[in-house]
């Protein structure tokens, strides 16, 4: 029963996600820990100690997510009759809620479909993933922004969520979403966030370092391509950020193109490196394979974390 209440939720929240993306008139928790980081930081980011400061709420709003969800799951587990079934039903709804695979791939459709109507609905479009400045990208840099993005959070919004599932269930995963909506908010290296955000951004690099090569890992299996390890080896350190570097590197061997380059955050300039050397231009077929490449790697871990999960309870 306990195998049950773990493996027909993965199934049936993930079989949701594929259908219906996030569901955009049903309250988020997301839009609700993001309210919370906002909350935390316009108060306490402010005179001396930030640091500390900013590592205190992190820690602390990780803490109790984990302790809520796992308090709640506990609740219903002690209520006459239907208990179980709210359980499974409770924790359907948080996978489905914590998947983000299908919304992934939808705005970035829409990228490459608002791009070939005008560069100005492209640049629009792809703002609406990325942290970056889009306002004077060019055709080719939006496209890549946004297949940078589909590679990256394969990693944040699908691979590592289910990795977390399978080793600290629900209140694991659901603590995850806060560590990963943290970083998104307040993890950045500007004035602003350096100090304040530095454990945020740290407790995210931990959290996905498995994740993130894992996804690279999966990725080179989805497109069947095993010398592509090679490459994603050489440029995995071509990123600012210790785990994304292996995803982008991944789709960009199996593209053969190029990632990375200097962009703008907030108005401040991040000379980035490159990732891979061809500069070719990129198109909708690209978009097409990196998407399937991105539903492959996706299905391969969701039975991943299920051959987990049986080999766990039978230990």
């Amino acid at each position: 029963m306990t195998l049950l209440l773990l493996i027909l939720p993965l199934f049936i929240g993930w079989v949701l996600d594929l259908l219906l993306g996030d569901p955009a008139r049903l309250p988020h928790p997301i839009v609700w820990f993001g309210k919370m980081i906002s909350f935390g930081e316009h108060r306490l980011n402010k005179g001396s100690h930030r640091m500390a400061k900013g590592a205190v709420m992190a820690v602390a709003l990780v803490a109790a997510v984990f302790s809520a969800t796992w308090l709640l799951r506990h609740w219903l587990c002690q209520l006459p009759s239907y208990g179980m079934a709210l359980v499974m039903g409770f924790d359907v709804v948080s996978i489905f809620y914590c998947l983000a695979g299908t919304t992934l791939i939808r705005e970035v459709r829409q990228v490459f479909l608002a791009l070939d109507r005008s560069l100005d609905e492209g640049r629009r479009q792809v703002a609406r993933i990325v942290g970056r400045d889009t306002s004077e990208l060019s055709a080719q840099e939006v496209r890549t922004a946004a297949l940078e993005t589909l590679a990256e959070n394969l990693s944040d919004g699908v691979i590592a969520p289910l990795f977390w599932y399978m080793l600290l269930g629900v209140p694991g995963m659901m603590a995850y979403k806060m560590v990963n909506t943290l970083d998104s908010m307040i993890g950045y290296k500007t004035e602003r966030y350096k100090a304040f955000g530095c454990w945020a951004a740290h407790i995210d690099d931990v959290a996905n370092y498995i994740p993130a090569r894992l996804t690279a890992l999966l990725m080179v299996v989805a497109a069947g391509q095993p010398r592509l390890a090679r490459f994603v080896w050489k440029n995995r350190r071509n990123h600012a950020s210790p785990n994304s570097g292996w995803p982008e590197a991944a789709l960009a061997g199996i593209l053969n193109c190029r990632f990375g380059g200097p962009h703008y955050y907030f108005g401040q300039l991040f000379d980035k490196p490159y990732i891979g050397e061809n500069d070719r231009p990129l198109t909708t077929d690209d978009m097409k394979k990196a998407v399937r490449i991105n539903r492959t790697a996706e299905i391969i871990m969701v039975l991943l974390v299920a051959a987990g999960l049986v080999i766990r309870s039978i230990w």
